[in-house]
């Protein structure tokens, strides 16, 4: 894998559920090393976006992981994805699950490293002996982060990764998260919690109406529109996007 090249390059992509236009034409990119955020009110793609780019939605247009087509095993054995609501399967144990996860890497899991990972997430390091039927949402939730930060894939893509968590667990999540990118990870994540984007992006991309409408830094979308908050900033995009769409009608 050279570093040179991009960890995700979008191009042009578009698809559809029958006569539903989700996207068209939505092209957008992220850097080695960055943390890169997904906003969009419910319904707006984001699910959509992120299954094209794994390969599991077809889509026209070019989708590139580390300079390779997405749709190549290759290219994808570089990520790690982590979907919403995740739940392990109930009859594997917490070691279970990662042994098997790891395995597909062609990675052996580090016991020690992963209790310090569980512990560093608010999940007891003991829960991992018990089977996931055990577990609470929460609890399901914090094993695929566990999992997540111990595979060796340069590029994280995590949908809604907060979901399920409590206050507690979603400050020393992105305190881990932090530590990933400073490891040189690159992060690609969704959320509706677009305080915890403002604070762990570098870049952000808006998706409404079917294509982004800003790609940027958190800090340059706030100051477009004057706002105290990215939460802010998002509401007056959507009204100043509707705006411009009456006046084009």
């Amino acid at each position: 894998m050279a570093e040179t090249h991009l960890p995700l390059n979008v191009s042009k992509i578009a698809t559809a559920y029958g006569n539903n236009i989700i996207f068209e034409d939505l092209s957008l990119s992220m850097r080695a090393g960055e943390a890169f955020g997904l906003i969009g009110l419910n319904g707006a793609g984001k699910t959509t976006l992120i299954r094209s780019i794994l390969g599991l939605r077809s889509a026209s247009g070019t989708i590139e992981l580390f300079g390779k087509p997405n749709t190549q095993p290759q290219a994808r054995r570089n990520l790690i994805y982590l979907p919403e609501k995740f739940q392990p399967s109930p009859q594997l144990s917490g070691w279970e699950y990662l042994s098997i996860l790891l395995d597909y890497f062609g990675q052996n899991v580090d016991k020690n490293t992963a209790r310090t990972i569980a512990a560093g997430l608010d999940l007891d390091p003991k829960a991992l002996d018990r089977k996931a039927r055990t577990y609470s949402k929460g609890m399901g939730q914090k094993l695929g982060l566990v999992g997540a930060f111990l595979v060796e894939a340069p590029l994280m893509i995590l949908d809604e990764p907060m979901s399920g968590l409590d206050p507690r667990a979603r400050v020393l999540l992105k305190d881990r998260l932090n530590e990933a990118q400073k490891s040189g990870r690159s992060i690609f994540f969704s959320s509706h919690i677009l305080a915890d984007i403002e604070e762990i992006c570098d870049r952000i991309g808006v998706l409404h109406g079917g294509r982004i409408i800003f790609d940027g830094t958190p800090h340059d979308f706030v100051a477009r529109y004057s706002a105290q908050s990215l939460e802010r900033a998002f509401l007056l995009s959507l009204e100043d996007t509707g705006k411009h769409a009456d006046s084009a009608a």
